[in-house]
């Protein structure tokens, strides 16, 4: 697991994810998930799921926390380009009830800050 990080134009920090969004892959990205929470630099965050083709509980653990840490500073959390068994467990566990979830192609304008 691993994740690039960029900055678009309009203040959106995209983080995408390229792997196993699981157990494992959750234990390497964890300093930059906090990384990500401690940088007050963009106001929205949005995962791009669109390279992870496996998540399980732990994957879903890392998103929530994520979105509970952010939105308690007033931040904003959607998830981008779900596909496949994410996509599904997403749907299934009713988290894009609470974190928006966007069907459509990210337009990737920036430059890449962070690669774990």
């Amino acid at each position: 697991m691993r994740l690039e990080h960029i900055n678009t134009d309009t203040g959106t920090l995209i983080v995408t994810f390229f792997g196993e969004l699981d157990a494992l892959g959750c234990t390497h990205i964890r300093p930059e998930l906090e990384a990500i929470v401690a940088s007050k630099d963009s106001q929205r965050v949005t995962l791009n799921l669109r390279e992870v083709n496996f998540i399980d509980s732990s994957g879903i653990g890392a998103i929530v926390y994520l979105y509970k840490r952010l939105k308690s500073q007033g931040r904003t959390l959607d998830i981008s380009g779900a596909r496949g068994q994410a996509l599904e467990l997403i749907e299934l566990l009713r988290i894009d009830t609470v974190i928006s979830l966007k069907s459509s192609a990210l337009r990737l304008k920036g430059t890449a800050t962070s690669h774990v």
